[in-house]
């Protein structure tokens, strides 16, 4: 599921507007919001895909760190778990204090 980060509403994966808002998903979901943050942040070097231990076989195969530009979209479109895609978005820093 897909949450928008505009009015909260959840939509399917393979939504591209939120079911609530009509927001476009593609740049308002919480995952897409946070994907943008961590890429105009400069402390962040790279970004890590992070996957939970029961996720689908595509979401394990894009778990990994990968730069900037490079970062796959969430949520895969290939996931294929019950409940959607749970992978999430986590900086890899290279200085941690300034």
């Amino acid at each position: 599921m897909q949450t928008c980060s505009r009015c909260y509403t959840q939509s399917p994966d393979h939504a591209i507007f939120c079911s609530g808002c009509q927001s476009d998903l593609r740049d308002y979901s919480n995952t897409s919001v946070a994907l943008k943050e961590l890429k105009d942040n400069p402390r962040v070097k790279m970004i890590r895909v992070s996957v939970y231990q029961d996720s689908c076989p595509e979401c394990h195969s894009k778990q990994g760190t990968y730069e900037k530009d490079h970062v796959p979209h969430l949520p895969h479109p290939g996931c294929s778990h019950a409940e959607g895609c749970r992978c999430y978005y986590e900086p890899y820093l290279e200085t941690l204090y300034p």
